[in-house]
């Protein structure tokens, strides 16, 4: 049976928590269940998931344990953002620390190095910020090898799927723009929303690809890449970086290229963006999943996120990205599920425990987010495809099951983020960057 947090049962916090309490025998005493994380400790991305989970473990903790009174111990596992060293993290985790499930804080190209790791150990496994679709095609052609992998961030294609929408209803009704120039930065992350994007923008949205410029995502100098983008004859710039967003964008505005830029950029997702430009950020719009900077927060997210300001908003990430969040709900769905199961092993029980997990979080008496997942056989209607052990994610309007996979955000050049897409959950209108006005 399908668990539902609504705010309106006053439950959307305390109903994981409830399910642990040891009884009599205190926690400490027992032999701890571990966590661990695996995600780069030096970079905003992995720290937001971190200290995601570790957020929700304090909670478990005070309320008891878990699986008859157990204490979380949460160990970590540095990649620094490289695959050789994802590998060698996730081999730590389970040869040397024997942990019971694993939450991840990397991204594309380290997931995929660590990936085959998983299958060998057969740890419970949930990542909260990796998107690539080809994770998820792994489920649907050999699921019982995969199975213990979530994903609960919106996979690639449903984040194209919402950028076309966009594309069709501001940049290319709105605004008139009908060519678009990609600048991609060579990462699998890349590749894939480039492929995504060049196959659905044009015959969906009405924007033709007139040029698709790959660059090293070392890149210092863009001029000769703007330049090249200029001279496509584009009415507009679509950028795709997960690496080194803070560079291309902060340059885009030095140089006040003649074009605007939009697209997919990771370093705008979270509050130091401005920061790390030096206030040269403002007029780029960027697709990011929920909740994002900018965005209106449900009772329970706000919760989280001012648990989290308290506890850590002396350091960067001082507000967590999406993966902060996800972190959060996704570790007390798998303690939940454990808790349903008997525990991570056998996998098989905790599975199908794991995909009935659902939280539904409401704003003003309306769903607002939702964290479950996609069944196997599952068909989502607009894409006619299934999503095994993707997060459950909208992508037609109303959006009143489960909130759209993404949101489109833009940097205003006061230094404010704001939510331009779609209207049910804009915070602000899209607009030119001075310059272009």
């Amino acid at each position: 049976m399908t668990m539902g947090w609504t705010l309106k049962t006053l439950t959307a916090v305390a109903a994981l928590t409830a399910v642990v309490v040891a009884g009599p025998l205190a926690a400490q005493d027992k032999d701890p269940v571990k966590v661990g994380f695996i995600g780069s400790l030096s970079s905003d991305t992995g720290k937001s998931t971190l200290r995601g989970a570790e957020i929700a473990i304090e909670e478990l903790n005070a309320a008891g344990g878990v699986l008859g009174g157990r204490p979380i111990e949460l160990v970590t596992a540095d990649t620094g953002e490289d695959v050789t060293e994802g590998i060698k993290a996730y081999e730590y985790l389970a040869e040397t620390e024997n942990v019971d499930f694993i939450v991840s804080g990397s991204i594309d190209d380290v997931s995929l190095g660590w990936l085959p790791r998983m299958v060998e150990y057969k740890i419970p496994t949930l990542d909260t910020w990796t998107s690539y679709i080809g994770i998820i095609d792994k489920l649907v052609e050999n699921y019982d090898d995969y199975k213990m992998y979530f994903m609960n961030v919106a996979s690639d294609e449903a984040l194209a799927t919402l950028y076309v929408d966009f594309g069709k209803d501001i940049l290319a009704d709105k605004m008139g723009w009908k060519k678009v120039v990609i600048l991609q930065e060579d990462t699998a992350f890349g590749n894939a929303i480039n492929g995504l994007v060049s196959q659905l923008l044009a015959p969906e949205a009405g924007i033709e690809v007139v040029d698709t410029i790959v660059y090293d995502p070392a890149t210092v100098d863009f001029s000769p890449i703007f330049s090249q983008a200029v001279a496509s004859g584009a009415d507009f710039i679509y950028l795709i970086s997960s690496v080194n967003g803070q560079v291309v964008s902060s340059q885009y505005v030095k140089f006040q290229v003649p074009m605007p830029m939009t697209g997919v950029a990771v370093a705008l997702l979270g509050q130091e963006y401005w920061e790390d430009t030096g206030g040269a950020g403002g007029g780029i719009s960027a697709l990011s999943p929920m909740p994002s900077v900018g965005f209106a927060l449900d009772p329970a997210s706000k919760e989280f996120a001012d648990k989290y300001v308290a506890k850590y908003g002396d350091s960067r990430p001082k507000f967590p990205h999406f993966n902060g969040f996800n972190a959060y709900w996704g570790t007390k769905q798998a303690f939940a599920a454990a808790e349903k199961a008997g525990g991570f092993e056998p996998l098989d029980p905790w599975v199908e425990a794991m995909l009935n997990e659902d939280v539904v979080l409401e704003k003003d008496g309306e769903l607002w987010l939702r964290y479950g997942f996609w069944k196997p056989g599952e068909v989502e209607e607009r894409t006619g495809r299934t999503y095994p052990h993707n997060i459950r994610f909208d992508i037609t309007p109303p959006y009143d099951d489960g909130g759209p996979s993404m949101v489109v955000i833009q940097w205003n050049e006061d230094g404010t983020p704001t939510v331009v897409y779609p209207e049910k959950y804009a915070t602000g209108a899209f607009k030119l960057p001075s310059w272009l006005q």
